[in-house]
């Protein structure tokens, strides 16, 4: 499966951006998918993810209550909708794809297929 992130750019602190993982390739439809990120200097961190079954997680501690994580099947994409934004939300922004079909778990440590990433810039 190949994954195409998009919708990043510079923003204002406060502002809001939606991130969107095109998948194409393979169906998302029955695979949880996630989104990660990577700061200058700091080690890939997660995100959100969302279930095959619409069931949503975040990384509580970094985006709690201002992202949002979608899935569109029919479209093949996921999206990341952020607002609230802060300079420490900038970095790069990977989705992420599981090869286990219907699984209940989600693993934050990383997925099995990446996206190219798209760079986030927050200024304050």
């Amino acid at each position: 499966v190949q994954l195409q992130a998009s919708g990043g750019g510079l923003v204002q602190a406060g502002g809001s951006l939606r991130l969107s993982c095109a998948a194409s390739g393979r169906t998302i439809s029955g695979y949880a998918m996630g989104w990660f990120r990577q700061a200058p200097g700091k080690e890939r961190e997660f995100v959100a993810a969302i279930k095959w079954s619409g069931v949503s997680t975040y990384n509580v501690d970094s985006v709690k209550g201002r992202f949002t994580i979608s899935r569109d099947d029919a479209k093949n994409t996921i999206y990341l909708q952020m607002n609230s934004l802060k300079p420490e939300d900038t970095a790069v922004y990977y989705c992420a794809a599981d090869s286990r079909r219907y699984s209940s778990a989600i693993n934050r440590n990383g997925m099995d297929y990446w996206g190219r990433g798209t760079l986030v810039t927050v200024s304050s």
